[in-house]
């Protein structure tokens, strides 16, 4: 069951003409009140042929005249309006039972506290079988305001208990950090013109989308500019940006104004404040795609940056700042991946923006690595190989796990589903971005006697999975892949052991593909060689020496060394 209360008006007649009307698409069937505070006398029009609009609106609105002809100060933001609606699959309400979720409602919201006899004018009117609407006046009989602040949290926590009371389909409770829903009026707009989504759906992609491309505000506003978005900002006399509104192209007003909406009605998350903490928390380098090690990629970087997830996510901080950097991340995949995997991944993103906020403040700082990676990975000009995007969705795959994980431990529903949702499409993109690289392994598998080395290998290192690992049909691959490692120097006892040790295997669909990616990772270079690394050591002391003795490298003739005198004397 959905309550959504709307913003305050000042038209209760306007308002009881729509409840009253045929609808938008002639959708209105027998409309009449059901509930109200006082229903002896009330002039309902769809019971009484009778009683008229005018005459309900004018006994709804008694107390707001008394009022305005009492104080000087008038009040015209008096209709409060609240649509309650319940799912598709849940059973139609008699009009008894929905008089009762009225009245616990108005009781929740504090529009009409059970017992008050001074509450707020209210009514209740059903015209379909799933929904009903709440008109109420927000002017008590005794003159005062009622205390509305905190309503749309104390409705939604009624209406969870009526869908037990009622046997009706159960949401989960919310948290005050979901983006607003669209309004009647956006979502018709929309259809009439067009768009697959409302103005603010489109903005949240837009925003979400230029994110990694910035770093920092300005850079955001710009960017976003550049790509056709209207942005308006609102300056301080010092010139310092203090908020700003955004606005779809087309979008407009019937005085033919654009339409803009501030940042942190698209989404929570897009307020000034809460993109600036993102943004501004890393320090930008010379170049994005700068790195001392010039062999290792931005597609490189962001998988091992996603290596270290696991080990602070006891920390809340730490865990809410790498689950919002890591949309950040899975954002910038999509839009640098190839065709075939952009729109699986598209789609993660999407829905794991549900899951990057929460409550709980986020240490943006601790996740620079993971947010300077998804940066480097937009600006970088060239696109992944394989085997690289292999690896990096699959750890992303490992970390939308940990977020549900932590979201299910911290009680917030809304977003461990959301993670549940981007980690099914995260899924479905490893899939795709591993079986080119599964082919080319299978066909190139190492013989029998390496293969037996191998097993016993598996079988020491990872003895609680080696009977999963050895049966998966990607085991073949695998053992191509730790041939191929230890080709290059690396021990598979070893890279067997710290794999496991990354990625837990008991919940893994396919523990030996999971190695697959994270091994051919981790021994992608030559292992060091022993010889060679004590060469430069001893290459490197032997320049530290020359530079503190620099004479003990010239000609001993020239500087009078006793060698010298020696040679000398003998002739």
């Amino acid at each position: 069951m959905i309550a959504a209360i709307k913003p305050a008006g000042s038209n209760t007649r306007g308002l009881l003409a729509y409840l009253y009307g045929p609808g938008r698409h002639d959708e209105h069937t027998d409309p009449h009140i059901v509930a109200g505070f006082a229903m002896l006398g009330m002039p309902d029009s769809g019971r009484d042929e009778n009683a008229t609009l005018t005459q309900l609106a004018r006994h709804l609105d008694a107390p707001v005249h008394l009022r305005n002809s009492e104080f000087g100060k008038q009040v015209t933001d008096h209709v409060w309006h609240c649509p309650v609606r319940t799912a598709p699959e849940d059973r139609n309400l008699s009009d008894a039972e929905w008089a009762e979720v009225a009245q616990r409602i108005v009781h929740a919201a504090g529009i009409a506290p059970e017992g008050d006899d001074l509450a707020c004018r209210w009514i209740a009117v059903r015209h379909a079988d799933d929904h009903l609407h709440i008109l109420a006046t927000t002017v008590r009989e005794d003159g005062r305001r009622p205390k509305l602040h905190g309503s749309g949290i104390r409705v939604g926590d009624a209406c969870r208990q009526i869908e037990k009371d009622y046997g009706l389909r159960q949401l989960k409770k919310g948290d005050g950090t979901g983006a607003r829903r669209p309004t009647q009026a956006e979502m018709h707009k929309a259809t009439r013109l067009g768009w697959e989504r409302t103005s603010p759906e489109w903005l949240q992609d837009r925003i979400r989308a230029a994110i990694p491309h910035a770093s920092s505000v300005e850079e955001l506003l710009a960017y976003l500019e550049a790509d056709g978005v209207e942005i308006k900002g609102r300056r301080g006399p010092s010139g310092d940006l203090l908020g700003y509104a955004a606005g779809c192209p087309g979008d407009l007003a019937e005085n033919g104004e654009q339409i803009f909406y501030a940042g942190g009605k698209i989404a929570p998350d897009l307020s000034l404040p809460k993109l600036r903490a993102r943004l501004e928390s890393t320090t930008p380098e010379e170049h994005p795609t700068a790195r001392r090690d010039r062999t290792t990629t931005p597609w490189h970087q962001a998988t091992e940056a996603l290596d270290t997830l696991h080990t602070g996510m006891s920390d809340d901080t730490y865990a809410q700042a790498h689950i919002t950097a890591l949309g950040e991340l899975i954002e910038a995949t999509a839009q640098k991946a190839p065709t075939d995997l952009r729109q699986e991944l598209r789609a993660a993103g999407t829905a794991f923006a549900r899951a990057q906020r929460s409550r709980i403040r986020a240490e943006d700082r601790t996740a620079s690595a993971l947010r300077s990676a998804a940066r480097d990975i937009v600006s970088t000009a060239a696109g992944p190989d394989g085997s690289a995007l292999a690896a990096l969705v699959a750890a992303m795959v490992w970390a939308a796990i940990l977020a549900e994980r932590w979201h299910e431990a911290k009680g917030h529903a809304h977003q461990a589903d959301a993670a549940r949702q981007a980690l099914q499409h995260l899924q479905t993109a490893t899939d795709q971005a591993l079986a080119p690289v599964l082919d080319g392994f299978a066909a190139r598998q190492p013989n029998d006697q390496t293969r037996r080395t191998l097993t016993h290998d598996v079988r020491a290192a990872i003895p609680d999975h080696a009977d999963r690992i050895l049966t998966d049909p990607t085991w073949p691959a695998l053992a191509t892949v730790l041939a191929d490692a230890e080709a290059r120097g690396h021990q598979p006892h070893q890279l067997l052991k710290e794999a496991a040790a990354q990625r837990e295997l008991t919940t893994a669909r396919q523990p030996a593909r999971v190695l697959i990616t994270r091994i051919q990772h981790t021994s992608r270079n030559p292992a060091p060689n022993a010889r060679a690394a004590a060469a430069r050591r001893r290459t490197t002391a032997s320049t530290q020496a020359a530079t503190r003795h620099p004479h003990t490298l010239q000609d001993p003739a020239k500087v009078g060394a006793p060698g010298a005198r020696q040679l000398h004397h003998r002739r």
